[in-house]
């Protein structure tokens, strides 16, 4: 009775995780499905699901229309140049406030956490102006200091976190044998929270290749990355489908492709330190 209730259970849980799976997943598979239809068949009604007429048509289009490479490159330096000035500034920060805290740490964590509940278009007019000011619209430096800065909160939490579950004793050995604070965080530190810190690493790209808002309202072509290649598809005379899913696609599967192969390192670093 009890091994048949287990199993009952196992697969309502696996029925029921597939479900959400499947559910998160359906408009990804929309989009790639939309990408190699015609634009007639993209605004059809009933929906066409499998059977239409595949097409890569928009995918011509696209490269003919815009210079794809160029958008994936500036996505790269912009995702890649962030994350790296991010964790450079973290893990100092987060290792101040995991081994040397004071009173006031968790307010300071809080307050962190908190500006990201601020609505980015709070700050763009002063933003911009700055930006003017000193010569960084559409450069790649100011992008890349901006999306650093709006992911910092979660890169020094989530490094809080990992940092926390190594014993300090380990650290106070290495002072005692002589380790300055650079050596301490090089090579005692930062080896032994390297599934902690390539986690954060990968999502904090993730993020920065996702982020719209800003790199919409600061580019205009020399920096613009992959959120604007998929923008300059709206038009003042609509939406064309076909062509906007194609280079959604285009511009989501570096990403997908990456998550993927980083999946295993992504999912240990996120329960580093949960089992003692």
């Amino acid at each position: 009775m009890a091994r048949a209730t287990t199993t009952r259970r196992k697969i309502i849980t696996t029925v029921a995780a597939w479900s959400i799976g499947l559910l998160i997943f359906f408009p990804i598979l929309w989009t790639i499905l939309t990408s190699f239809k015609t634009e007639a068949q993209a605004i059809n009604d009933p929906p066409l699901f499998f059977f239409f007429d595949w097409t890569l048509e928009n995918y011509a289009v696209v490269q003919e229309r815009s210079d794809y490479m160029r958008f994936l490159w500036n996505s790269v330096i912009l995702a890649g140049g962030s994350t790296l000035l991010g964790i450079l500034v973290a893990i100092p920060a987060a290792w101040s406030m995991a081994f040397v805290p004071s009173k006031r740490t968790k307010d300071i964590l809080l307050w962190m956490l908190s500006t990201k509940m601020l609505p980015a278009v709070g700050v763009l007019y002063p933003i911009s102006l700055l930006f003017v000011q000193f010569n960084l619209l559409d450069t790649h430096i100011g992008l890349i200091v901006v999306l650093m800065l709006i992911n910092l909160p979660i890169i020094v939490w989530m490094l809080y976190t990992y940092f926390k579950e190594i014993p300090g004793e380990i650290l106070e050995a290495a002072r005692m044998d002589g380790a300055t604070l650079k050596e301490e965080i090089l090579y005692i530190l930062t080896p032994m929270a390297i599934p902690g810190i390539a986690s954060t690493v990968l999502l904090n790209f993730i993020l920065a290749w996702n982020e719209a808002f800003w790199t919409l309202n600061l580019t205009a072509a020399k920096a613009a990355p992959l959120t604007a290649f998929i923008a300059s598809y709206s038009s003042p005379e609509g939406l064309f489908f076909a062509k906007l899913s194609a280079a959604s696609t285009m511009a989501i599967a570096p990403i997908l492709i990456l998550g993927w192969f980083s999946q295993k390192q992504l999912v240990r670093g996120l329960t580093f330190g949960a089992v003692k």
